[in-house]
Parts: C-alpha cells; structure tokens; sequence
C-alpha cells in the first residue's frame, strides 16, 4: 500500500463496526467496462461532511453504516459528521453533528447505533489518502476496486488511514451548516421520480398505485439498491433487453415491487423501469431504515435538473 502525500499514518481502528468504506465523489467514464461507479450513497449529507472541513469536492471520506467504529487519533485533527446521528463520541462525550470539530491526539472517536438515519460521513480536514484505482478511491466491494487498499475492503480492525496535510489539500470551510440545510432523517421520505422510457407500458392502476402509496423499505437493502414493499405494479412489457442502469432506476421486476438501484448497481439490467429518482432524492433513500416509509412523486426532468445544478454549484463555488 502506498501512501507518497503523507508517510505517517495518524488514525487506527480500534474497531471495524459492520460497514465503513472510504467514498470519494464516484468512479466515472468506466461503465463500458463494466464497472459501476460507487461513490458516496447519501451524496448530499458527504458534500457537506467536506464542505464543513474545507475539502474541494472530490475529497474522500468515510461513510459509515450503522455505526459500530472505533478510532484513535494519532495527531490533533479537524473533523466533520454529518448524516444519520449514529450516536458519534469524543471519549464519551457526544460530537456535535453538522458542524466541525476537534479530534485530539489520542482520543477516541466512536459510532454507537442508529439513532436516527443510517449512514454517516466522517471529512478530515485534508482528506484521506489512498491510491486512485481507475481514477477513484471510492471502494466497491463487489468489484474489489478502490478503497485504503485498492481491493474494495472495508474498513478492519487495526487498519492504519492516512490524512492530508491540512496545508495541502485542505481549506476553510463554515464552522456549521445553517439549520435550514440539515435534513430531518426522522420524517418519511418523499423521494422525487422522473418518469422514465417504459412508463407508458404500467397499467393505470398501477400508475395511481406507485404514486399515492406509502411504499415500506424492504429488509433487502444495501449500496447496491433498496427494496420496496407495497401495492403490486403490472407492466405489459415482459422481456426487454438490457440496458444501461442509472443511479436512482426504479426497475420492476415480474414480482412487481419496485427494486431502486443505488451507487454499487449493476451497469446494465432488463426489467422495466417506472423511472429514475433525482440525485438528491437517491441521497435521501439511502438514509433510510428497513421498514421505513417512504413516498415517490413524480418531477419534470427540468425541475430536477435545476435542483440539482443547484446544489452543485454552491459545493463548486465553496471548494473553490
């Protein structure tokens, strides 16, 4: 493993917890091959996480699912958390969220459980250190890319991480993000959809059915997509054939209930689709508990495009 920026690694695992991998914004222009493009499920919750440390868009950080990690400092370091509340501490002693904070040398950082949200996003002002694989560190396990290691592990007791120097990479960022921007975790989802090529082809109760339902997060849930449980969806078309998946695809298999596909997604798939939720709106179900409610809404591909033009240009203009 090589770490040419920073020689000295300055946190340990003490312990692992379920599921901490290290997300940069994503691995792009490699999907003709197969590879999907990972990255950070909760996009907006990481973008802050960077935005509070002063990180340019891009830096890599932690996301962190259903807590459960344990880190020891080895130097005094600028953090942020940001995400589902997880219970974070500072040897034992709660960590303000959604803003930044000091981590000293030899403290220990810890998630509990679940309090609200599942996915939290650790920033080091700096950012984290690992070697790009095609051109990203976000870590895919399925495909064994990316990552401290280059192999797509997670994160495992007793793994040494590398930080930036803040002179380096590093910048100002806000001491904490406005009140207005911090998302409620603990409100059900209404999840914006953009109807998508094979929409005309779902019967018309089923078209009523996917958008005045409350649909339940299934137990089947991961970075590779979310499950949903409700009223059953017909589609006339039985067989297509594959095409390329986007972030966010609503596919409907022959079960009809909906399969929406996230970061870790396969590239291509063949059941027909309802449509696409927005970025934003992916970011917002990946929060989201098994046996959550959730509500989708359909959006004009303009709107949505506006929105999340938006969003990116205030996280380009900050970073600089």
């Amino acid at each position: 493993m090589r770490h040419p920026a920073n020689p000295e690694p300055c946190i340990e695992v003490l312990r692992a917890g379920p599921l901490a991998l290290l997300q940069d914004s994503g691995r792009f222009g490699v999907r003709h091959l197969g590879v999907t493009q990972g990255g950070p499920a909760d996009l907006y919750s990481w973008a802050w996480a960077n935005h509070l440390t002063g990180n340019p868009w891009g830096a890599a950080s932690l996301e962190i699912t259903f807590g459960g990690l344990q880190l020891v400092a080895g130097r005094d370091l600028q953090i942020a958390i940001t995400g589902a509340d997880l219970g974070a501490t500072i040897d034992r002693k709660p960590v303000p969220l959604w803003q930044r904070v000091s981590w000293k040398e030899g403290e220990t950082l810890a998630f509990a459980s679940p309090v609200c949200g599942l996915r939290a996003y650790l920033a080091v002002c700096g950012g984290f250190v690992a070697e790009p694989v095609l051109g990203s560190v976000a870590a895919v396990t399925r495909e064994e890319l990316g990552g401290f290691c280059g192999m797509g592990a997670k994160l495992a007791t007793g793994d040494q991480l590398y930080v930036y120097n803040n002179g380096q990479h590093g910048g100002e960022g806000p001491e904490q993000a406005p009140r207005e921007a911090i998302p409620d975790f603990g409100q059900p989802a209404v999840l914006d959809l953009l109807p998508g090529a094979q929409v005309a082809h779902f019967t018309g109760r089923s078209l009523f059915d996917a958008f005045n339902s409350w649909w339940q997060v299934d137990d089947r849930a991961d970075r590779m997509g979310v499950r949903l449980t409700g009223p059953r969806l017909n589609c006339k078309i039985s067989t297509l054939v594959s095409e390329g998946i986007n972030l966010g695809g609503v596919q409907v298999p022959p079960d009809g209930q909906p399969i929406i596909l996230l970061n870790d997604r396969q590239t291509i798939g063949g059941y027909p689709r309802l449509g696409a939720l927005s970025p934003l709106s992916s970011a917002r179900l990946a929060q989201c508990l098994p046996k959550e409610k959730i509500r989708l809404v359909a959006k004009g591909s303009e709107a949505a495009l506006a929105e999340y033009r938006s969003f990116r240009a205030f996280f380009n203009t900050a970073s600089g």
